[in-house]
């Protein structure tokens, strides 16, 4: 399922320029009032001796920056990486300008700083806010070690104890740390999981697309019948009347020839037949076959396992053919024939109440550490070694198990994934299916399809 990405991207690359500058503009306004309303209490109500000059113009250049934005650039801008690095940068040496200018740690405001590092952690890539992170514990150091004291017009200082200032020193310090590394990781998880739910829409628009595409090929088929064999008969009959005129009875050959032609094509292209709900239902095994045709002919052998649970009828289900339904197993077969040593097998057990499906092969199996985390996206699932060496150019992700978990929860099934043996039996201990199994269990009622399903009206076919 490596289509949906660029070759060799990893998930992340792909949310470059997600940051707009009108955001970080905002945020920038906020932080701007706070700081004004700050200084203005603190100097009005408080009584601080505050170098009203130098905080004000420490606030204008932040100013100053905003409205350069805002003139020079479009509202629509995205940042890139780089730039929204810098700009996180200035804010973060502005606030600790002024909290130098204010007191330093002694400030109760310090704890602000952890602000744009943070905004960098959910936004950028581990680099940059790596960068951000250890800038912002340099200059609040700085801003501790080197500030204005903070005292009030009185002349009475300010201050808290040393051991009080070093431990929130050591607390801002950590929370960079902490929260960068949190923020990141979840931001992370939630851009990976939205690629994955993309490729799965992608998906299954596009399996959506290959039934409909069938659906009107069957009709087309259907309905160009009756004229082609028309035309066919005519054709003929002008080819025998005019015997004693070659020309003209080439031209007549070539019509039926081209008729036959064109019959062909549509056989070719898809099943004749109309349109109904007839097409929207098959037999159990039919359905597998359809998913697993693709992978039949890849020099692995597949095999097809089908019976009842005791006491159910011997009488195999007809299921619906959801588009879903069907890309889902192709892929779950597609991830198995790719690690199969010489052999799949697709069994299925039915009874008055549940429909399993269970997929197995003779691989390595599922390293036992990521046996929780299997249908994650952007997870290997196969033991890397072991699998990319013979097959150098497969690169599993896990997206496809994804996808196809995802799809079949859609249709009402619960996914379980496991190793058919324990990792320790080796050679004829193992039994045959000991490699990966993925079992699907559905409620009989959400996949079973009625047994005689009425005709459906063709539907009309407009451009």
């Amino acid at each position: 399922m490596n289509q949906f990405l660029p070759v060799g991207a990893q998930p992340h690359e792909t949310h470059q320029d997600w940051v707009r500058l009108r955001t970080l503009i905002y945020l920038r306004w906020t932080a701007i009032v706070g700081q004004l309303a700050a200084i203005f209490v603190a100097w009005c109500c408080y009584d601080i001796a505050l170098d009203l000059g130098l905080c004000l113009m420490t606030v204008g250049a932040a100013v100053a920056a905003n409205l350069v934005s805002i003139f020079l650039f479009p509202e629509n801008k995205r940042l890139t990486e780089t730039e929204a690095m810098v700009t996180l940068l200035f804010d973060t040496a502005q606030l600790a300008l002024l909290l130098a200018l204010t007191g330093g740690l002694n400030n109760p405001f310090a704890l602000l700083i952890l602000v744009p590092v943070t905004i960098a952690a959910t936004a950028l890539q581990k680099r940059p806010t790596i960068l951000l992170g250890l800038a912002t514990i340099v200059m609040i150091s700085i801003a501790a070690w080197v500030h204005a004291p903070l005292m009030t017009t009185s002349g009475m200082l300010i201050a808290v104890p040393p051991v009080v200032e070093f431990g929130y020193w050591l607390a801002i310090v950590i929370g960079v740390v902490f929260l960068g590394v949190y923020a990141h990781r979840v931001a992370q998880e939630i851009h990976a999981m939205g690629d994955a739910l993309l490729a799965t829409q992608m998906a299954l628009a596009r399996e959506q697309k290959l039934t409909d595409l069938g659906g009107v090929v069957a009709a087309a088929a259907h309905e160009l019948g009756t004229p082609l064999a028309t035309i066919k008969l005519v054709s003929a009959e002008l080819a025998d009347e005019l015997g004693d005129q070659p020309l003209l009875k080439e031209d007549a050959i070539l019509i039926r020839d081209q008729a036959d032609r064109c019959r062909d094509i549509l056989r070719s292209m898809g099943r004749a037949g109309k349109e109904d709900l007839h097409l929207r239902s098959a037999p159990l095994l039919a359905v597998l076959r359809e998913a697993a045709e693709p992978h039949l002919e890849r020099g692995k052998e597949i095999l097809f396992d089908l019976a009842p649970a005791t006491g159910a009828s011997e009488r195999q289900p007809t299921i619906f053919r959801y588009p879903e339904l069907i890309h889902a197993i192709r892929n779950l077969v597609q991830n198995a024939v790719d690690f199969a040593q010489s052999t799949v097998w697709i069994d299925a057990i039915w009874s008055d109440t549940e429909l399993t499906l269970r997929i197995s092969d003779d691989g390595a199996g599922y390293p036992s550490g990521l046996l929780g985390r299997i249908g994650e996206p952007f997870l290997s699932t196969r033991r890397a070694e072991a699998d990319r060496n013979p097959r150098p150019e497969y690169e599993g992700m896990g997206l496809g198990l994804f996808i196809a978990k995802t799809l079949l929860e859609r249709t009402g099934a619960r996914l379980r994934f496991f190793n058919g043996t324990d990792p320790f039996l080796k050679g004829s201990e193992a039994p045959a299916r000991s490699g990966a199994v993925v079992e699907a269990i559905w409620p009989i009622e959400r996949i079973e399809a009625p047994d005689n399903p009425a005709l459906g009206e063709n539907v009309l076919i407009s451009e």
